[in-house]
């Protein structure tokens, strides 16, 4: 926070109850004249992220003491809550929901809370909206058009009047944007600005996603243009100041479909038994300036997006898929981390050093895995093997240290031409992936202790920089997850000790279960997420006392940052070339924001087409698990497509079912039949709901 920002937050704290003028906060503060404009400036943005309120006349203050500032989540029967920093949530009642939506910022003023009872509140202002369009189903009224928004937890249609649907036709699938809402009891009106089609044409679903999560399309013309200027030809002088390793055994394992390369490796034997193990990173840092059109659009998208069809990139392709892309057979700019290790996988030294390579061959991870199993033959086979020899030395270290292996379940969904899933199957995990991750993990660490520690030292004080930071878990969760694991027959006990190795051995056993991606989802979500800082507490996950992000910085902002700042840490006067904190904490925060984003889009465009696929399954009959109980039914999921849908209670016809919490059951009142978690048992599919991704089953005969 600037000085000015606390000076007026001082101010307007001292006299809660007296509202200013700006004029009024520029005398109590001597603010100059000739920076007037700029105190306007500052208090814009203290309204804008909630920490003052403006009256009529224009007349500021600081919030009640009654009111607090957080983010709405609705439910999809209409009520919500409001998530905020310094408590308890916040019920929020239809009625009470004011013109807020489905995860804007807004003010709440709290209301008077009888013993015992949760806090309860009104919105009273929404001080950011979540989203700038709305996405959903144009339908025409009498007198005049309304969109049906796709999200549920979109309780208000939207009205269009004539000349305002941008030719949209009955039933097609529309963006809107809001112009107008005067009152909660009315409904908003806007206007279409994009028709993407009818929902069953090809591509419109994913379009649909695209436009819901707000995901940048198209580069601005300014930005392509910048990147059609930059020349694919390395200046010899550029060769010159770095380390030229053109003649080493350098390549790439990536997956069949990848279009950029951002990481090569390279493994060769040294003196005493020991590896010198390289990890070359495409050097994008030197095609995008700092502060230049590109770098600004990046940092805007902060990640690239990687869908079920298709990748929306973070940088424009004549940059990602070409200028940095490490393609084989060619010259090109890297970073390199260059670690000499021993033969258990021990770090003895390393240099971080600005190379030239030029890839010998470009593997996928099957080619790699079959010349690593003698089912292919090739020139780099004992480079390949001797590669995954140390890559098992390196998880013998991280295993005994206590390190997780997040071993998320993933699927693959093939698609035909006109975008529909072909078929559902696991993506099998090779130890090709694992070897390529290993040696990423290694950089990434070594990076962050070189500046954490030994740059630290060297000059005398602790270093901006960006971080990637886990934080250890708390006890509720924790004891949480036990009780779930005990649920579904999974025995433990809450450690006395909260230490990483407690959740390696969980995630190994539930690895064996046939519930496991329920198990290990909700490891993951018993886990704090991961995130990036200026503020380093460690990876506790990962069992890092040091850790960043630096291999990936064409598809990654933050690896990006890395880059530049350990090229400002390498001039001889480290001091100088300190960028400012805050800027360093604004990209964490918003990195990190993109990162959310980008993982809940890529998991929607999965399930997109995990409910599509399952559509032309009607009535066929499935054996599940019952992962979840709720009091309106349970959950059962399909383990082979990793795909759950509810069997509601009102289709048990059979008996009055009872939820019994405690023991995670539903129970009859009168015949005893149960269905407890972790149950096998038959269902059939009965319904499926695209718009909304909702599956449900009823119970199969075999086991009525």
């Amino acid at each position: 926070m600037s000085k000015i920002s606390k000076r007026i937050l001082d101010l307007l704290e001292a006299e809660p109850f007296h509202a200013f003028k700006t004029k009024e906060i520029q005398q109590r503060l001597n603010v100059p004249q000739n920076k007037y404009q700029g105190l306007r400036a500052v208090l814009r943005h203290l309204l804008k992220e909630g920490e003052i309120v403006k009256f009529k006349k224009n007349r500021y203050s600081v919030p009640a003491s009654n009111q607090i500032v957080g983010e709405l989540r609705v439910n999809a029967q209409g009520y919500g809550f409001v998530v905020w920093e310094g408590g308890e949530d916040v019920f929020i009642s239809q009625k009470n929901m004011g013109l807020a939506l489905h995860k804007d910022k807004v003010r709440v003023r709290l209301f008077a809370s009888s013993s015992g009872r949760s806090d309860e509140g009104q919105i009273v202002e929404v001080i950011k909206r979540a989203r700038s369009s709305i996405v959903g189903i144009f339908r025409w009224g009498r007198k005049y058009g309304y969109v049906v928004p796709d999200d549920i937890k979109i309780q208000k249609d939207v009205v269009v009047l004539p000349g305002d649907e941008n030719g949209a036709q009955e039933g097609h699938k529309v963006v809107c944007e809001i112009e107008n809402w005067e009152h909660y009891g009315l409904n908003p009106s806007g206007r279409i600005v994009t028709v993407l089609g009818f929902p069953d044409e090809a591509g419109v679903d994913i379009q649909s996603l695209i436009h819901r999560h707000e995901i940048a399309g198209d580069f601005p013309e300014v930005v392509e243009k910048q990147a059609r200027s930059l020349s694919d030809k390395i200046p010899q002088s550029e060769v010159q100041r770095r380390l030229d390793m053109r003649d080493e055994l350098i390549f790439t394992i990536d997956p069949e479909d990848a279009k950029d390369f951002d990481d090569a490796i390279s493994l060769t034997k040294v003196e005493g038994d020991h590896w010198r193990l390289g990890v070359h990173i495409a050097d994008v840092s030197y095609y995008v300036p700092e502060k230049s059109a590109l770098d600004r659009e990046a940092f805007e998208r902060g990640t690239s997006v990687y869908l079920i069809d298709r990748v929306m990139p973070m940088l424009p392709e004549r940059v990602s898929n070409e200028l940095c892309s490490l393609e084989q057979g060619k010259d090109k700019l890297t970073f390199s981390v260059l670690m000499t290790l021993d033969k258990h996988g021990k770090l003895i030294s390393y240099d971080i050093k600005e190379t030239v390579i030029h890839s010998k061959k470009r593997f996928t991870y099957e080619e790699a895995q079959k010349v690593i199993d003698g089912e292919l033959k090739s020139p780099f086979v004992d480079t390949l093997r001797d590669m995954h020899s140390l890559s098992k030395a390196l998880i013998k270290r991280r295993n005994e240290r206590g390190s997780i292996d997040f071993n998320s379940l993933e699927i693959e969904i093939p698609l035909d031409e006109n975008g529909n899933p072909i078929e559902i199957k696991r993506r099998q995990r090779l130890a090709a992936h694992r070897l390529v991750e290993e040696f990423m993990l290694l950089a990434n660490e070594t990076v962050a202790r070189h500046v954490g520690v030994i740059l630290r030292d060297k000059a005398g004080t602790e270093l901006p920089f960006i971080y990637r930071i886990h934080e250890q878990p708390d006890m509720e969760r924790i004891n949480d997850l036990v009780q779930l694991a005990n649920a579904f027959g999974v025995k433990t006990k809450p450690p006395q000790k909260v230490l990483p190795r407690f959740f390696q051995n969980l995630s190994i056993r539930f690895m064996q279960h046939p519930a496991a991606s329920v198990l290990e989802d909700q490891l993951l979500r018993t886990m704090m997420k991961a995130q990036y800082s200026p503020n380093n507490i460690g990876h506790f996950g990962l069992a890092y006392r040091y850790y960043t992000h630096f291999t990936s910085p064409i598809r990654r902002y933050p690896d990006l940052v890395v880059h530049r700042l350990l090229k400002k840490y390498a001039q001889k006067d480290l001091l100088t070339s300190l960028p400012l904190l805050t800027d360093i904490d604004n990209i964490c925060i918003k990195c990190t924001e993109n990162e959310i984003k980008a993982q809940t889009a890529e998991r929607d465009s999965i399930k997109l087409k995990q409910v599509q696929y399952l559509e032309r399954h009607l009535n066929e009959e499935f054996t599940g698990v019952i992962v979840r109980i709720v009091n309106f039914g349970f959950f059962v999921e399909l383990p082979d497509l990793l795909v759950d849908g509810l069997v509601h209670v009102n289709s048990l016809d059979d008996d009055y079912y009872i939820i019994d919490e405690k023991n995670y059951r539903l129970y009859g009142e009168h015949h005893g039949r149960e269905y407890k978690l972790g149950q096998t048992i038959r269902v059939r599919l009965s319904r499926v709901d695209r718009n909304e991704n909702l599956v449900d089953f009823v119970i199969a005969g075999d086991n009525k």
